[in-house]
């Protein structure tokens, strides 16, 4: 059993403090990797791959510098953590 860590905010953005409960929904979903393109010297280039799928959201507690109506229009284009062996479960 996982036991929930408090979160709290130190300093004060253009948003407050605010918690957002757990959830389950769909979006897609990004992931990042680093490609190795370099022969001699270690270069990286960015490249981004999506698939959409249930997954969830442990609470979070935080603030932001931008409005909570982006906050919500833009989530489903952020890059996600979560266990693709049960993504709507798990702990990310």
């Amino acid at each position: 059993m996982t036991q929930q860590t408090k979160q709290h905010t130190e300093g004060t953005g253009v948003q407050p403090e605010h918690t957002h409960n757990a959830e389950v929904h769909s979006h897609d979903h990004y992931h990042v990797s680093h490609h190795h393109t370099g022969e001699l010297v270690p270069e990286f280039e960015h490249r981004t791959y999506w698939h959409t799928h249930d997954h969830n959201h442990n609470p979070l507690t935080h603030g932001h510098n931008y409005s909570r109506e982006d906050e919500a229009v833009y989530h489903g284009k952020e890059a996600h953590i979560h266990d693709h062996a049960a993504p709507a479960e798990s702990p990310a």
